[in-house]
């Protein structure tokens, strides 16, 4: 049975549209003909988890499968979520409006080390039990988790979670589904289904596994694997393509992935070790990709995703390509952090254009010692040409990444940071430009299992003193703007991303205590106060103070040749297998620290990692085909041969939806219909698209005027087709005329604006008495409401010069405790200010009568325009 959340989800919520489930690309499934229901859920809010890359293509695929349906769920906002509390209400699924409860697999992205707070306010608020010792007692959705954190160290949250999905979950998740069926057929319990599954590679399930006293891991029953492998799967770019929200989200654009994997070795990072082997996808795939995605969704910027772009050797080649394809419709193309060293003028092509945007590279250290140490694989020639190549190429401002705490860090690798950045200013100088800025991120590094620093150990005091240190050395740089991670959240970070099983009740407490994202964001010290308090009350807090004051040093452990039985010891995570050698790590960071570096076995020889094999497959690399030539950037047509006057409404959901994102709807409903409309000029050009007046949220309407400019003319009959076709229903075209193109913007010439309101009193009132309270007001010739001004003034409006028609239209079902009508009024709706607000109409009644009223919704009929003709 689905929730009845239409009277939670009200204009008072912040953004509604968040939790509609109705998005463009959205699948909804039959549910009873579905054998196995899936939620995805990414523990974060919508506009985060909605545009994640990953949640779109599991999202996808599992809709993909016969006999399976997938939905999906969200971190509420808190005052959502205080909501679902006070009524009691379990969390939903967006699409099906049911409870998490009613599926049968619950799973979760756990992506980042604190992220787990998130999740158990998740399944609290969907009545789930937190642990799967819990949920064994009762009939419960099966709850996993997956992402980078549940792949490299799941300890710390194996409480929690039935089981694990380990890796790349395009074919993974597919076949646990299979599974599913096969079990549930049969009638098998909970605990038979979860040994079923460990038989699926990839899959982990900690109920059958025991933590030792060292904290190492071992199977105890005899039917499990030892290691447990992580899945490798090759992209499909086709799977990308989907769920287009209405509101604006953190990555709202299309995102297609080039490549998977990253060899290039850089010691502290994850990723690079975690997706192993690096895999192209064809380019002819991405183009057709890209072409297709951005006609079904009608974005205007589409992004290229890989752990190195750069290192994508077909990547000038597919984004001049699609750049020339796509020309004439003002898209823009956006890449993550880019590879310095690769950085050339064929990219800044594709980078650049009308709405070029910002351009991020990570040098990560300061020196070349420390490059060296993190075999970054860059040298300070290659640094400069790269960030001289972006100068010359328009951008004024760039952004640096830069760590600080790495292993052998001196302070004059600190200082070399601000050294280095002053140098680039220097070199970038002249030629009648203004300085080049920069935006720096300074992070704390913090150690990651599986990687050749996961020895290392971090200290919060260091961090401190470093950062200071460098706040020291820019105080005289001009045009840099320094950006510092808080210690405290890198600390944390650490602690438990390398702990072990003994920290579930830590993360658990923390939770209880008010750790989550919201605390995080809003209130950082309250949220780190929860962790603290909750590692105490755990008995841990003597192993915390080591993160904080640096338990060990790997410079002075090399010295004193104590690293072997560093290395000896057994690590929480050491039955997950990712493929990388444990020995290889070893050797590794011995190289780190005698400052050698480890090419990239993409491109150079065999650097003998141990992923290459049956297990996980090999590096494919593919050639690059030629760059087409550029076609040159695109121009905006400001041509007005055609406009076109468009009444529609708003209603049922669509009420919730803000103008800002109605405006980026009808954006992105022209792209989709490919109707020729007209930009601004400028250094920014945007649609020539005009909405008479913004409507508020939670208004419906049937009397909205919105103009369109287009470049040629269009059959109006046409245009109202395609324009329907991609709007969604409840926004209905009711008609469609062309205007002379002198005629003025339907929003210049507004004169007044017609509205159902229902409005409701605390006791019975009879017919005539509303009629008697509604001539009572038409007789006046004076009500007098005082306005506030923006500035602060107050000055007096009399409302009843400014309504020119009121009416009883219906009286509804009255009790002895409400009485509630529908008024019809038309009033005064003028562009520059004088209007009269549905709420004003009961500030009169209220004036008339003495009683108190209450407004319960608001429908605005049409709008009246100074050429009537066109109404």
């Amino acid at each position: 049975m689905a929730v009845a959340v239409e009277k939670l989800i009200t204009p008072e919520i912040l953004k509604p549209a968040r939790y509609l489930g109705n998005e463009r690309l959205a699948v909804h499934k039959n549910w009873d003909t579905a054998e196995i229901r899936w939620v995805l859920t990414y523990p974060e809010v919508y506009e985060v988890g909605s545009s994640n890359l990953g949640h779109i293509i599991l999202y996808n695929i599992l809709n993909a499968q016969p006999r399976q349906l997938c939905d999906r769920a969200y971190l509420p906002g808190t005052d959502l979520a205080a909501k679902l509390r006070q009524t009691d209400t379990p969390l939903f699924a967006v699409e099906s409006k049911r409870s998490l409860t009613q599926f049968d697999i619950l799973g979760f992205s756990l992506s980042y080390e604190l992220g787990a707070t998130n999740i158990l306010e998740m399944l609290d608020l969907a009545g789930v039990p937190l642990t799967w010792r819990e949920r064994a007692k009762g009939e419960y959705p099966l709850v996993f988790a997956g992402g980078q954190t549940a792949t490299s160290n799941p300890e710390p949250y194996a409480d929690f979670f039935d089981f694990f999905a380990l890796g790349d979950g395009e074919e993974l998740l597919p076949e646990i589904g299979l599974v599913l069926e096969e079990c549930k057929r049969a009638g098998l319990n909970r605990e038979q289904t979860l040994l079923d599954l460990t038989q699926i590679p990839g899959v982990y399930v900690p109920q059958f596994y025991d933590m030792a006293a060292d904290g190492s891991v071992h199977p105890h029953h005899s039917n499990v694997p030892k290691q447990i492998l992580r899945r490798v799967s090759t992209p499909i770019p086709a799977y990308s393509i989907g769920l287009v929200p209405y509101v604006e989200t953190v990555h709202d654009r299309l995102t297609i992935e080039i490549r998977r994997g990253c060899t290039r070795g850089c010691r502290f990072c994850q990723p690079g070790m975690l997706t192993r082997p690096a895999r192209d996808v064809e380019p002819n795939q991405v183009v057709e990709a890209i072409e297709q995605g951005m006609r079904a969704t009608g974005y205007n910027e589409f992004s290229l995703l890989s752990l190195s772009c750069s290192d994508y050797l077909s990547l000038p080649a597919v984004g001049m390509e699609i750049k020339n394809r796509l020309k004439n419709e003002n898209i823009s193309l956006t890449l993550p952090s880019q590879r310095v060293d690769r950085f050339d003028e064929n990219i800044a092509n594709i980078l650049g254009g009308t709405r070029q945007g910002s351009i991020t590279f990570a040098p990560e250290a300061g020196t070349q010692r420390m490059r060296d140490i993190v075999n970054k694989g860059l040298t300070n020639e290659e640094l400069l040409r790269g960030v001289k190549t972006a100068w010359e190429q328009g951008w004024d401002k760039i952004k640096l990444y830069f760590m600080i705490g790495l292993p052998g860090e001196t302070d004059a690798d600190i200082v070399g940071i601000a050294e280095t950045v002053s140098w680039l200013q220097r070199e970038c100088r002249g030629q009648r430009r203004k300085p080049l800025n920069f935006n720096l991120t300074i992070s704390n590094f913090t150690p990651k299992p599986h990687t050749p620093f996961q020895w290392h150990s971090v200290s919060t005091t260091e961090f401190k003193r470093k950062q200071n240190l460098l706040r020291y050395e820019f105080r005289r740089i001009r045009g840099v703007k320094v950006n510092f991670t808080d210690v405290r959240i890198s600390a944390m970070e650490d602690f438990v991303g390398r702990g072990d099983r003994s920290l579930g009740k830590v993360v658990r407490r923390a939770w209880e205590l008010g750790a989550g994202m919201d605390s995080w964001y809003e209130n950082l010290d309250q949220a780190f106060g929860a962790w603290e308090s909750a590692i105490a009350e755990a008995g841990l807090d003597w192993k915390y103070r080591q993160v904080e004051n640096g338990e060990w040093n790997l410079i002075e452990s090399m010295k004193e040749n104590n690293l072997h039985a560093l290395f000896d010891a057994p690590l929480p995570w050491d039955h997950i297998n990712t493929g990388i050698d444990k020995k290889w790590l070893k050797e590794d960071l011995q190289r780190a620290l005698e400052a050698a570096t480890v090419l990239d076995c993409s491109f150079e020889g065999c650097s003998h990692c141990g992923v290459c094999g049956t297990d996980f497959g090999h590096n494919i690399v593919i050639s690059p085909p030629a760059i087409p030539q550029f076609a040159g950037e695109f121009v905006p047509n400001t041509t007005k041969a055609q406009r076109l006057r468009v009444w529609f409404g708003k209603q049922g959901d669509m009420a919730l939806l803000s103008h800002l994102d109605l405006m980026r709807l009808f954006d992105r409903v022209l792209r989709r219909a490919g109707l020729p409309i007209a930009f601004t000029g400028g250094f920014h050009p945007s649609p020539r698209i005009s909405v008479a007046n913004a409507l508020a949220l939670g208004i419906t309407s049937s009397g909205e005027i919105v103009d369109f400019e287009l470049t040629q003319p269009v059959a109006v009959d046409i245009f109202r087709e395609l324009l329907a076709h991609e709007l969604p229903t409840d926004i209905p075209i009711y008609n469609v005329v062309q205007l002379d193109l002198k005629v003025p913007a339907a929003s210049q010439i507004m004169e007044a604006a017609e509205y159902l309101i229902t409005v409701a009193t605390l006791s019975t009132v009879t017919f005539a008495q509303w009629q008697e309270w509604i001539e009572t007001i038409k007789a006046k010739d004076e009500l007098w409401w005082e306005q506030i001004t923006k500035s602060g003034k107050s000055h007096l409006v009399n409302l009843r010069s400014r309504l020119f028609a009121l009416e009883l239209v219906q009286t509804n079902d009255n009790t002895a405790q409400e009485s509630t009508v529908v008024l019809r009024y038309v009033g005064s709706y003028r562009p520059d200010g004088v209007l009269l607000r549905p709420e004003q109409i009961l500030f009169m009644l209220e004036k008339v009568t003495g009683v108190e009223f209450q407004l319960l919704h608001i429908h605005r009929n049409q709008l009246f325009l100074a050429d009537s003709h066109s109404n």
